[in-house]
């Protein structure tokens, strides 16, 4: 009996530090958006959040699924793309969203026009905060066959996962930081790049974020050498929590 205890609740202390990773990477990349936009955009933006709102709504569109009345929007978190996509194929689907169904895509779209036909819509604002991080997230634009990468396995210093949640949480936690330190770290190590990276469209970004995910898969996920994956993907992971920072500040800033 107290065997059972114990490993109920290690199982549960293990559950819940799995559900502490995800956010870190939302919040980082809305703690970043926050810090570039405007006054004018910030303030409006908090009335309808609050204060800091943006940062602690990013997770928001995760922790609602739990919830059957929002069992539509669990396709909106993901777009799958084939093996051997052109860019003219990703940027074909970008522009015609709906072609493959509704998914991420379509998601960041619609909540852009509803936001420009009413300003003051906290749940599509919600969402987009989300949706944005989820876009530069490389394994959201994995692969139908085996869900984004949920299928394929994974040993992370000794934890069996998945290359989905490799790079949706566990990636993010090797750097050992909280959001407002990664924020900090990502600001100071891309300053100099920032100009030219807001030049950059979104397809482009987009082309950018597939390419990673193709490395993933290419990459030898038997090897236990993880020390040596952080070195090879490190740098990736960290551009794109800033750049997903950079444009979704440009996509409230078209709104507010």
């Amino acid at each position: 009996m107290k065997k059972t205890k114990h490993l109920l609740l290690v199982l549960l202390l293990v559950s819940t530090a799995a559900l502490a990773y995800g956010p870190t990477g939302h919040r980082t990349v809305a703690s970043i958006a926050q810090d570039e936009l405007s006054h004018c955009a910030r303030k409006k933006i908090a009335k309808l959040l609050g204060a800091n709102g943006m940062i602690y709504y990013s997770t928001w569109a995760d922790e609602v699924r739990s919830d059957a009345a929002y069992n539509y929007s669990s396709p909106w978190h993901y777009q799958n793309l084939s093996e051997n996509m052109s860019p003219e194929s990703i940027e074909y689907l970008w522009e015609n969203p709906t072609s493959e169904g509704e998914h991420l895509f379509y998601a960041i779209q619609e909540m852009m026009d509803r936001l420009k036909k009413n300003k003051k819509d906290v749940e599509a604002l919600r969402f987009l905060i989300h949706f944005t991080g989820d876009l530069y997230q490389p394994m959201h634009l994995g692969r139908k066959e085996d869900r984004g990468g949920n299928q394929v396995g994974f040993t992370w210093f000794g934890t069996q996962t998945n290359i989905h949640s490799l790079w949706d949480g566990y990636l993010i936690d090797h750097h050992k930081m909280s959001f407002t330190e990664l924020t900090t770290y990502l600001k100071d190590r891309y300053s100099g790049e920032k100009k030219s990276l807001k030049k950059n469209s979104l397809t482009d970004d987009l082309k950018s974020s597939y390419l990673i995910c193709r490395r993933i898969y290419s990459y030898d996920n038997t090897d236990r050498n993880n020390y040596l994956y952080f070195y090879r993907f490190g740098d990736d992971l960290n551009l794109q929590l800033y750049k997903a920072g950079l444009r979704l500040a440009q996509f409230l800033e078209s709104i507010y």
